[in-house]
């Protein structure tokens, strides 16, 4: 069933005014949600070989209306309509009676969360954190280590901010050295990657800094064996897994990295604002806290580095409907599906003339991103011509110095609909 902007308008127009509606309001608007496509209700089970009419029952647990293709999850993914629902059920009951009873259930809430996530990254709740962000985790690594003169950290070039920029201004305050890690014009390969990040080690080198999957370009970093590398070095490693927590089928028991750090916002689909930072066990007294407060967590490191003070209960509670929503389809099979559609279009656009792909064609290169020039075509005028005319939502790349151009970033929500691209300006 197709969803007119209209239609979804006025459905908008009714979540608007949620916090003053009745029960009755509320019910309505889920029967209008129902009426139009949309459900919260658990999905069928997962099919060994799921086919299109599974993915559309997918699709139908997000808001994003049916006629727009979004190819944005590498920046901000939509949430999916469990999460919502209970972010709303919880946000009334905590405002309708802010009692500390109330209030022991939310945060109680905050632990399920954590044992969800410790399953589906194959590690312990004793060493998950519950952050704001990516940037959050990567910033109590770099705040938290004690590092002085005479000792180095090794990052790569292709890093987000938080976890390059922020090295380096700490360098500047604390005394420590940053030895930068270029980009490969292409993807060298496990091992090409590995002898890049090994050549930068010396005995000063303290701990690497990588991205699991760069926003960038799209390449998959081995960090299995990156990450065995600097163990075998006896250096530390920090994975940002903003690009690959949420896509891959993650197994940090088996990656090994000293920290790993994620955002609820994008690939998991989850609550805005939320975060996941993992600390191995072995290395968690290393790690000093930046922030001292109250109200941390219940087990493990959560205990010193969720002293955070007040927080959206409401909100993190919800982050447990996320992740079993996640969980209900499986998330090998999220996995194949985003990577699956990432392929399709590096296939399509491989055949049309004056395209560069600046992602790898070979699929165990990469995940779910997808980085092109369109030619001669302006990326500006190029996105919002998608935009307006083909209600198809994607990244441009318009101040990239390198690889300019156009970031698609396909998830399991999409449709193999929305990858029929116009490339016209």
């Amino acid at each position: 069933m197709s969803v007119s902007r209209r239609d979804f308008a006025r459905l908008l127009a009714l979540g608007g005014s949620s916090a003053f509606v009745s029960r009755e309001a509320f019910a309505k608007q889920a029967t209008s949600l129902e009426a139009m496509g949309f459900s919260a209700a658990p999905l069928p089970r997962t099919p060994a070989e799921p086919d299109e009419k599974f993915w559309g029952e997918v699709r139908s647990r997000f808001l994003v209306p049916r006629d727009i293709g979004f190819l944005n999850a590498a920046n901000l993914c939509p949430t999916s309509l469990p999460a919502i629902e209970a972010m709303e059920k919880n946000l009334r009951h905590y405002e309708m009676n802010p009692s500390p009873e109330v209030r022991t259930v939310l945060i109680h809430a905050r632990e399920d969360a954590r044992n969800l996530l410790a399953e589906a990254l194959r590690v312990t709740p004793e060493e998950i954190v519950l952050t704001r962000n990516t940037t959050e985790g990567n910033n109590f690594v770099s705040s938290g280590l004690t590092l002085g003169p005479g000792d180095e950290v090794v990052v790569w070039a292709d890093n987000h901010p938080s976890n390059l920029g922020a090295w380096t201004t700490k360098a500047k305050r604390f005394g420590f050295s940053v030895v930068t890690v270029p980009v490969p014009p292409t993807h060298p390969g496990t091992q090409g990657y590995v002898d890049l990040f090994a050549k930068a080690f010396t005995l000063r080198t303290k701990l690497v800094a990588i991205s699991h999957v760069s926003s960038n370009s799209g390449d998959l970093l081995p960090a299995k064996e990156i990450c065995q590398m600097a163990r075998e070095r006896n250096v530390l490693s920090l994975v940002d897994g903003a690009q690959a927590f949420g896509i891959l089928d993650l197994d940090l028991g088996t990656i090994k990295p000293d920290f790993y750090t994620g955002s609820m916002h994008k690939w998991p689909c989850g609550p805005k604002e939320k975060g996941m930072f993992y600390v191995n066990k072995a290395v968690q007294e290393k790690l000093q806290p930046t922030i001292i407060g109250v109200y941390g967590g219940a087990v493990g490191i959560s205990k010193t580095f969720e002293n955070e003070g007040q927080r959206d209960d409401a909100s993190i509670a919800a982050v447990v409907e996320a992740l079993k929503f996640q969980g209900s389809v499986g998330r090998a099979a999220i996995e194949k599906r985003a990577r699956g559609l990432a392929n399709h279009f590096v296939t399509e656009l491989s055949k049309v003339s004056g395209v560069k792909l600046h992602t790898h064609a070979d699929p165990e290169r990469r995940a779910a991103i997808v980085i092109l020039q369109p030619g001669s075509l302006d990326p500006r005028k190029l996105v919002t011509a998608l935009a307006e005319k083909d209600k198809i939502v994607v990244t441009g790349r318009n101040n990239a110095q390198d690889r300019p151009g156009i970031r698609l970033a396909p998830h399991f929500y999409n449709k193999i609909s929305d990858s029929q691209l116009s490339l016209c300006a």
